[in-house]
């Protein structure tokens, strides 16, 4: 059904059941289910945030200057993205680390046509640093990202499996959507992603589809075409 995707993480999903630091144990199982969907022949471009390393709006009002706070939730989606790298690369499929700021040679400035070129050889792009400038998130990043490589669709991976009407680990009377339009997310006011990624998707029509990414096999029966998650499009 796909064949260009761009897969979001939080970061939190990196740090295990804590949603702090990095956990192998998840790095291995997101790796596994990567690289079997790439070795499928899907093309997968990976945006990760960084929350659980720092988040930039989190330190304001404890010291930490907005601006200089992102700039380091930016580094910390780059440390993320390097160890998924190895990880993905342990599988037996190559992956590179783009950063959106300069910052060889640790890994190489992002260039879409250089990202392309990567899934197109069958390997994995990991594109890290966010939009590269303050007070945009990974999410705005991550819709920026799917638009210019010419994604099919966006997936964001969560530990629910779609988008409910209110926190399902909250309220047990939510219920979940099995498609909605990008108007209604964005008058429900439904916190999936910002608002701003929202709006980048509906602009250039780019589908999200919010799934559980912990559960086994999920990446690999969206690329079959099973309806996994819930969609949002125009």
């Amino acid at each position: 059904m796909y064949k260009r995707v761009l897969l979001k993480l939080s970061g939190e999903s990196l740090g295990g059941h804590e949603g702090k630091g990095l956990d192998t144990a998840s790095l291995d199982a997101y790796a596994t289910e990567i690289a079997t969907a790439a070795k499928a022949g899907l093309q997968i471009a990976i945006v990760n945030g960084g929350g659980n390393i720092f988040r930039g709006l989190q330190g304001v009002g404890k010291g930490f200057d907005r601006v200089d706070g992102d700039k380091m939730g930016m580094l910390a989606t780059v440390i993320n993205s390097l160890a998924l790298s190895m990880f993905i690369k342990d599988k037996g499929v190559d992956a590179k680390v783009f950063t959106a700021t300069p910052m060889q040679p640790i890994a190489e400035y992002y260039m879409r046509d250089k990202a392309v070129k990567v899934l197109e050889e069958g390997g994995v792009a990991l594109i890290s640093g966010g939009t590269g400038n303050p007070f945009f998130t990974t999410d705005s990043g991550a819709a920026l990202r799917a638009l210019e490589i010419g994604a099919d669709a966006l997936l964001k991976g969560t530990r629910v499996d779609g988008v409910y009407t209110a926190d399902p680990e909250k309220d047990p009377n939510a219920t979940r959507y099995d498609a909605l339009t990008f108007d209604e997310a964005i008058s429900k006011k439904l916190k999936v992603m910002d608002q701003t990624a929202f709006a980048l998707c509906s602009e250039g029509k780019m589908p999200i589809i919010v799934f559980d990414m912990n559960c086994p096999g999920n990446l690999t029966r969206l690329l079959k075409g099973e309806k996994v998650g819930t969609l949002v499009h125009v």
